[in-house]
């Protein structure tokens, strides 16, 4: 997993991101959206994985990538993503970013 989260590039806007997964230029890329909500909040509002990358881990190694920045940065996350959201549930270790 960690190989793959090393993968996921991060882009940010003055008031969005995402999460980008882009290995192969014959596919679209698997990706997960957010809004910042101020300097210490981000909410995650969507996340895309298309059908070549399915099962392999990636909707969670994009979470888990936002997870990691956020205790990096010292920012709370509110997961709106039904994906997102669910993968807290399934991580009670992540509730310190949790918002």
């Amino acid at each position: 997993m960690a190989q793959l989260v090393a993968e996921i590039r991060r882009e940010d806007g003055p008031t969005k991101g995402r999460y980008v997964y882009h290995p192969d230029p014959a596919h679209p890329p698997a990706l997960m959206t957010f809004s910042k909500a101020g300097t210490q909040q981000i909410i995650i509002d969507h996340t895309e994985v298309p059908d070549a990358y399915r099962g392999q881990g990636i909707g969670l190694a994009l979470v888990t990538r936002a997870v990691e920045d956020a205790r990096r940065d010292g920012i709370r996350i509110t997961p709106l993503c039904p994906y997102a959201a669910s993968q807290f549930r399934r991580h009670p270790d992540w509730s310190d970013v949790l918002a």
